[in-house]
């Protein structure tokens, strides 16, 4: 019997032909599906903040836009409110850093003023200081802050008066990054005004120079009873 033929009967190949491959390319990924679900998961992040801060907006709406009872602030409004970058560079008196989220969690009625604190700071510290104390038993959802805008150190006169009582937080930060937050009306000085900030680290109310403290008192009191639906109480007081 004679060795068998490696050619399939009929198929007419040539033993020696050589072999054919086709190279096909693999499917390149869809980068516009990538994106669309990118900006989908974007999309959804806005939308669970806009639910988170709508309690607070709509009670900022009803005290201060809407005005129920012919009611008018005296402090200016800032829409919308400014949140605190979380790059701020804040630091104590000693140089150690302080994260920006440590402003959260309270109201803050805030003094802005280079070390040597002039009387326009000495005043706005006294006010600050008297201002939440006429609180009641509001004043616990309030605390005090000082930025000091320069290398300089307080004078030991100022830091023994705003130890009175609760004692006023002092952290020093940079005047350029702070601008990146907090701004004066047109035509002021940052140190001219007294600033207000939410539990939420908002900056959401500049107070006039020269404050009245009777109608900043009463601007107060209606940020807290606005917030109280929203507003969990906060850090200890220092």
């Amino acid at each position: 019997m004679s060795g068998s033929n490696s050619s399939a009967p009929g198929s007419g190949a040539v033993p020696d032909s050589p072999l054919n491959f086709s190279v096909h390319s693999l499917p390149s990924p869809d980068l516009a599906d990538g994106q669309r679900r990118t900006a989908a998961g974007r999309l959804r992040m806005l939308l669970v903040l806009a639910v988170c801060a709508a309690p607070v907006i709509a009670s900022y709406v009803t005290y201060f836009v809407i005005r129920p009872e012919g009611r008018t602030n005296y402090s200016e409004l800032i829409t919308p409110g400014r949140p605190i970058p979380a790059e701020l560079g804040l630091r104590t008196l000693g140089g150690e850093p302080v994260a920006a989220a440590a402003l959260r969690d309270q109201w803050l009625i805030v003094v802005v003023g280079d070390a040597a604190c002039d009387k326009t700071c000495e005043d706005h510290l006294y006010l600050q200081r008297q201002i939440r104390e006429a609180l009641g038993r509001e004043k616990e959802r309030v605390d005090k802050l000082w930025l000091v805008t320069d290398a300089g150190t307080p004078r030991p006169e100022v830091m023994r008066a705003i130890s009175i009582g609760t004692p006023a937080a002092v952290l020093r930060v940079s005047r350029e990054r702070l601008s990146a937050w907090l701004a004066p009306a047109q035509g002021q000085a940052l140190a001219q005004h007294i600033y207000l900030v939410d539990p939420m680290g908002l900056w959401m109310m500049r107070v006039p120079p020269n404050p009245d403290a009777a109608k900043l008192k009463r601007d107060i009191e209606k940020l807290l009873r606005a917030s109280a639906s929203w507003d969990q109480p906060g850090r200890p007081a220092r």
